[in-house]
């Protein structure tokens, strides 16, 4: 990392420190286009945990709703027995307890629970209640949500793929126009040979291994490798992924032309010709 003249890979891969510092001296498309290629298989990751882990228990409990019920002016309106598990699995599951009397056995990590005046998304680390909207009538029952569900659950995955997409491309772009400063600074320090611009598109590269670290979190997740607790821990963890990238990747530039070359000390030579003056000569030395 010390040498003056390193040199860098071409710029594809986000994964190792050297790749993220080659991308400083790519262009901004070649940036943009292994962007779009990781956020894009973030969607992918994203859209395939919904398919396979939580729509199919969605579909699963419409089916299991009477023929009747509503909310509507701000209460649950159930003819069915309460609480019932209406369908659920080790990472997603939804029941109606309309007094959220905490008898039902969770065996979900994520369990969303229908009350009579709100809804509350439970898990490990707590729960969290949403009041059901004033005004509002919303169906909630079989007759009437089976065929909505099924009309209008390609779109939700579509839509919440090309959202993942999009929202990680700005995300990026805004994190990037911060992340540029410490990147410069750190760059200053070390005498690499980096201007304003090469410090964005590195600061771009460097957020790219967290987003494929949490990528990774969310397989092994859908999966049953890892639990809820673990998945949270990845997703605090993957921001400091990328900060360790931004400050370690700037080392692999090369150095400024100008830091490169090292000039003797002028001091050192004389001090030691004085040195040479001032020492006793022998016999046959003039």
């Amino acid at each position: 990392m010390t040498s003056t003249a390193q040199s860098l890979p071409r710029a594809w891969e986000p994964l190792s420190p050297r790749g993220v510092a080659a991308f400083a001296m790519a262009s901004l498309g070649r940036l943009l286009f292994v962007q779009c290629l990781i956020a894009l298989l973030a969607a992918g990751t994203v859209v395939w945990f919904l398919e396979e882990a939580c729509f199919p228990i969605v579909h699963a409990a419409i089916l299991q709703l009477p023929a009747q019920g509503e909310i509507r002016d701000g209460q649950l309106v159930w003819p069915g027995d309460s609480p019932v598990q209406l369908a659920g699995n080790h990472s997603f599951g939804v029941a109606v307890d309309l007094n959220h009397g905490g008898q039902l056995a969770r065996a979900a990590q994520l369990q969303m629970e229908f009350g009579r005046r709100d809804f509350r998304v439970i898990s490990m680390f707590g729960y969290v209640v949403v009041d059901y909207p004033d005004g509002w009538r919303m169906a909630f029952n079989r007759t009437e949500l089976d065929p909505w569900w099924g009309a209008w659950e390609p779109a939700i995955l579509a839509g919440t793929g090309l959202a993942t997409a999009l929202g990680l491309m700005l995300v990026w772009t805004v994190l990037a126009s911060l992340y540029c400063i410490p990147a410069r600074v750190i760059t200053l320090f070390e005498n690499r040979d980096l201007n304003w611009r090469q410090s964005w598109r590195l600061a771009g590269a460097a957020l790219m291994p967290g987003a494929l670290f949490m990528t990774f979190g969310i397989v092994g997740y859908g999966l049953n490798w890892i639990d809820l607790v673990q998945l949270g821990a990845m997703a605090g963890l993957h921001l400091p992924v990328g900060w360790i990238y931004l400050f370690i990747s700037p080392l692999f530039l090369p150095r400024h032309p100008e830091a490169a070359a090292v000039k003797p000390n002028p001091f050192a030579g004389g001090a030691q010709s004085a040195k040479d003056a001032a020492a006793p000569k022998g016999p046959g030395t003039t």
